[in-house]
């Protein structure tokens, strides 16, 4: 009686046709490509904004030694220029800070004065404000970090391109293999297909059965992708904490809602694949 009402669940035997095994594994390897892809994607996005709105506005004034008794000429003197929104001298407890990963502990040598400052637009040409300073205090130097964001932020963009470009191919591949996997099934059940098909069953019903349980396995195989890629991100997100400031915690800094819509993404892509690749096949049948 059990094998009947199993027998009658499931009549085309997709269960033995279609491996629980080979389709849910290469699924899940796609689904580790896309979830790397994905979060390297927003990291690069997450780095960009960051390196932008923070570096791209900061300017750095450099006083040497001997002027370093002018300080509060040339802290007067920036906060009285137009384009300048803020300037505070930097301490120098953390200018040892900064020093110690390249120095250890710095010697007792004689460090130039150093201004923080942030312009109100970062497209503005440091030049004329260079020029202001060093005619009042020679030696000052002014520092933009622009140029340089402006190339970090470029390889950024060209990092998010090459993600979206792997996840794209990531998901050709997986519409691929879920086609292969339908046609090696409908190869197998043949027989069986044929024969409901003379006996009236619609091609929905034949298709809408094999959609059911690709689109299963390929659900439960993103999700196994998915949870093998969260130990992975996120030791890679404690690795990229220092370029985020070290203020991020690995585990918050997840995609997770990326990581979630995988298995439904997933199991979305085999349905259709296989909805389609069994409706073209049976078309073909006399």
């Amino acid at each position: 009686m059990a094998r009947r009402i199993r027998r009658a669940r499931d009549p085309l035997g997709l269960k033995r046709a279609l491996s629980d095994r080979l389709l849910p594994g290469l699924v899940a390897a796609m689904a580790l490509l896309a979830a790397l892809a994905l979060a390297g994607s927003r990291g690069a996005e997450a780095l960009k904004e960051r390196w932008q709105q923070g570096a791209a506005a900061a300017v750095t004034v450099q006083l040497p030694p001997e002027q370093a008794g002018r300080m509060e000429d040339a802290m007067a003197l920036l906060r009285a220029r137009p384009e300048v929104a803020w300037a505070e001298p930097v301490n120098p407890e953390r200018m040892h800070e900064l020093l110690r990963p390249w120095l250890g502990e710095v010697p007792a040598l004689p460090l130039p004065s150093v201004l923080e400052l942030r312009l109100h637009n970062t497209a503005l040409d440091p030049a004329p404000l260079q020029r202001a300073l060093s005619d009042a205090i020679p030696g000052a130097e002014v520092e933009a970090h622009g140029i340089w964001v402006a190339r970090l932020a470029a390889l950024a963009r060209s990092v998010q391109g090459v993600a979206l470009a792997v996840l794209a191919l990531v998901i050709g591949v997986a519409v691929a293999v879920v086609a292969v996997a339908t046609r090696a099934g409908l190869a197998s059940r043949r027989q069986a297909i044929e024969i409901l098909h003379d006996l009236g069953a619609t091609q929905s019903d034949i298709a809408g059965r094999f959609a059911r349980r690709i689109g299963l396995l390929a659900a439960g195989g993103a999700l196994a992708g998915a949870a093998i890629a969260v130990p992975a991100l996120a030791a890679l997100s404690g690795l990229a904490a220092p370029l985020a400031g070290g203020m991020v915690q690995p585990w918050s800094a997840l995609p997770w809602l990326d990581l979630a819509l995988l298995p439904p993404v997933a199991g979305l892509i085999g349905w259709a694949t296989a909805q389609l690749s069994v409706r073209r096949w049976l078309r073909r049948l006399p």
